[in-house]
């Protein structure tokens, strides 16, 4: 963090194919090494193969699955008095957003023995569906900070 101002946040262009600033972020966070053109390549055939299957469009199905991912509360340590507690608090559409897009890949990578593409592709069809890893996490998250809520006064 700067010591003076304020780091005025990045804004995404929106991606080639769907002119949508979203999946843009995502294929930036997909990309491995600089390889745009491949993540690109993963990214929008996943898209295609999971909307010919549910049988909707790939745009809707793309934010239908990040808004079953994307968690409204999470847990965050604080120090109090030389205890440390779980503290609920509640999640920033930003951070929600990196969140939901790195369960989302971290879920899809973890599908092993298929391509990527392939992997990514169910991976956003269960999102889309209410199921799959990636919402298991929020799951957990939730109810992680609902175990919580008692420390919810320490919240700053």
């Amino acid at each position: 963090m700067p010591r003076k101002g304020h780091v005025r946040p990045r804004v995404t262009q929106p991606d080639s194919l769907y002119s949508n600033p979203s999946i843009a972020k995502f294929v930036n966070c997909l990309m491995l090494d600089g390889k745009k053109s491949v993540a690109e390549r993963i990214m929008y055939g996943a898209l295609d193969v999971a909307s010919q299957r549910l049988g909707v469009d790939p745009v809707e199905l793309y934010e239908k699955a990040m808004n079953n991912v994307r968690p409204q509360i999470e847990v965050r340590p604080r120090r109090v008095g030389g205890a440390t507690y779980q503290v609920p608090v509640e999640v920033r559409p930003d951070r929600a957003q990196a969140l939901a897009i790195r369960w989302i890949i971290q879920y899809s990578r973890a599908r092993k023995g298929i391509p990527m593409m392939e992997r990514l592709a169910r991976e956003l069809a269960d999102a889309c569906k209410g199921e799959g890893g990636s919402v298991k996490k929020r799951e957990d998250t939730h109810r992680m900070a609902e175990a919580n809520r008692a420390f919810a006064h320490y919240r700053w």
